[in-house]
């Protein structure tokens, strides 16, 4: 769409701004932002394209710059379920107020994991790759990949929204950290209250900020994944951190039948439906229910 956008506004393809990417498969309202200067604006009416349309317009000063959104708003819609919507309900419940683990989708990972495959390549000097964009979209999903597992762990012992020894913490709706010296409990009950959220490793170079018991468990899950982990810190990748809880905020539902299920609900930046879909529909060991996102 930006190069589009770029060749009928006759301005370079690189100098289109954009928060962040949209997912392939669904409609989706997205800004842009081109360099127009003092030039009249184009007529956005002879813009033909197949995939999208221009919805308004509007002068701005400034480029929109990755990651600059507070967050999506969803619309999913769930259809020929196997089990009765009704009886997703409870669990429903339970998401509005617990939130869900904060994995990265498998879309962050290409096509059968894809990407893994590459950046693994990529690191181990296999594969050159000039392209920067590129480049960075390898280094994210070899990252992503161990804070999945670190994150995996977490679940299967049931401390992924809780504290443990060494914890480090985020506010919630922020990206200020920092390491809980002792679970008491008032921090215990921030915690609970979605206040603040533990913490999983992005993994590159520094001294770990993580302690006790939650150092031990990602150096472990890391060293399954030495050659990623290695090849991270030798890029020059800074380490950073993850939340492992995910809010779920204005989580709303209805259920047109007992085999269509219609969600709507926001998260924050960096954060994917998948995730909270993965949550309701676990259990389905087809995995046949059909999702349409928007």
């Amino acid at each position: 769409m930006a190069e589009q956008l770029a060749r009928f506004a006759e301005v370079p393809a690189r100098d289109v701004g954009y928060a962040g990417l949209k997912d392939r498969n669904a409609i989706t309202v997205q800004h842009f932002t081109l360099p127009l200067g003092h030039r009249p604006e184009p007529d956005w009416s002879e813009l033909t394209a197949q995939d999208f349309r221009v919805l308004a317009t509007a002068r701005h000063g400034r480029k929109l710059k990755v990651g600059a959104l507070k967050g999506n708003r969803f619309r999913l819609v769930l259809r020929h379920l196997s089990q009765p919507a009704s009886s997703l309900i409870t669990r429903l419940e339970v998401i509005r107020r617990k939130g869900v683990p904060n994995y990265f989708g498998p879309q962050r990972f290409g096509h059968a994991g894809g990407n893994v495959v590459k950046a693994s390549d990529m690191l181990m000097g296999k594969w050159r790759v000039h392209d920067r964009k590129l480049r960075g979209l390898m280094l994210s999903s070899a990252r992503s990949l161990i804070f999945n597992a670190v994150l995996a762990a977490r679940v299967e012992q049931g401390s992924w929204d809780n504290l443990l020894p060494g914890e480090v913490l985020m506010l919630d709706g922020s990206h200020s950290i920092f390491r809980a010296t002792a679970a008491d409990e008032t921090l215990k009950a921030r915690v609970a209250a979605a206040d603040v959220h533990p913490t999983g490793p992005l993994w590159g170079r520094g001294e770990p900020i993580a302690a006790d018991r939650v150092r031990e468990l990602e150096e472990e899950v890391a060293a399954g994944y030495k050659d990623l982990a290695d090849g991270l810190m030798k890029a020059g990748l800074e380490a950073s951190r993850r939340a492992l809880r995910l809010p779920v905020r204005d989580l709303f539902w209805e259920y047109p039948d007992e085999t269509t299920l219609i969600l709507d609900f926001f998260l924050p930046a960096g954060a994917y439906a998948t995730a909270v879909l993965r949550e309701l529909i676990q259990d389905d060991p087809a995995g046949e229910g059909d999702v349409n996102e928007a």
